[in-house]
């Protein structure tokens, strides 16, 4: 019994950075996340939105923004995809992030799609379920 769990478990994490394959919005961010992980500031500012970039200039900027405001976006430990939805007219991908302290971040990442495929166009950390005023 313990086999045929642990290989349904193993197929359904193998089956996720698949299923992220055939949704490219999910890819984007995932590739993004890719390249920070290699400090390639340059790949991941490609994944940004014009307006973002626009912003930040370079993507020695942004990765700098990223590194202090964002390190769990830096250097995560585990990704996992939630649901996506429209709000407002604008796209909204949630991604709960695990990271190297081994604490869960939800963001919700603003998506767009331009000539290139999909952009990101901003992130928000959310904040943890059952905290606020």
């Amino acid at each position: 019994m313990r086999r045929i769990a642990f290989a349904i478990l193993t197929a359904l994490c193998l089956a996720a950075p698949a299923a992220a394959q055939d949704n490219p919005m999910q890819a984007t961010i995932l590739n993004q996340l890719e390249a920070f992980k290699a400090d390639d500031f340059d790949r991941a500012f490609a994944f940004a939105s014009p307006m973002i970039k626009g912003i930040f200039a370079t993507p020695q900027n942004f990765g700098a923004m990223v590194v202090q405001g964002y390190p769990m976006v830096h250097r995560p430990a585990a990704v996992k995809m939630l649901e996506a939805r429209d709000v407002a007219g604008n796209l909204w991908q949630k991604v709960m992030i695990t990271d190297q302290a081994g604490r869960t971040h939800i963001l919700d990442y603003q998506m767009v799609e331009g000539p290139e495929g999909w952009q990101i166009n901003g992130v928000q950390i959310l904040p943890e379920p059952g905290v606020g005023a």
